[in-house]
């Protein structure tokens, strides 16, 4: 289901539908987790959320899968809940990672372009440094 190119309005859909959900509505950026998106800005968001994708979620048998991502303590991992990319079981239901195995790159790419839009919108009119300038020319990807 995960498409290797990045598509703005199939990622921004994707996002409607998950914030229809009622468990997922409930997250929000507030507070420090709000303060410390609008201080370290987009770029140094997408590095946090690439790592620690790979830490977390990334492998074929993340440690504690299903209880890895707190509900708060950064913007990404409040991201990860409302946007189903928490854990594996939530990867696969929402989209369509097969869990049992390490994420590829693309996938990987994938869930960070995910977790940031939902960021970038949260923050949107609300303080946040603008869009991120690693999508500026086209390029989502990170070397």
């Amino acid at each position: 289901m995960v498409s290797p190119a990045f598509d703005p309005r199939a990622l921004d859909r994707r996002l409607d539908a998950l914030a229809r959900q009622p468990f997922r509505a409930r997250f929000q950026l507030r507070g420090r987790d709000l303060a410390t998106a609008r201080l370290k800005g987009p770029a140094t968001l997408r590095w946090h959320a690439y790592d620690l994708i790979a830490r977390r979620l990334a492998p074929a048998l993340p440690h504690k899968d299903g209880r890895q991502t707190p509900y708060r303590g950064h913007p990404v991992f409040v991201a990860q809940h409302a946007t189903a990319t928490c854990c594996r079981s939530c990867l696969e239901r929402w989209h369509g990672v097969p869990r049992g195995r390490e994420l590829t790159r693309s996938e990987h790419v994938y869930v960070v372009d995910v977790v940031c839009r939902w960021i970038e919108r949260g923050t949107a009119g609300r303080g946040f440094s603008g869009p991120d300038p690693c999508r500026a020319d086209g390029d989502h990807e990170i070397s």
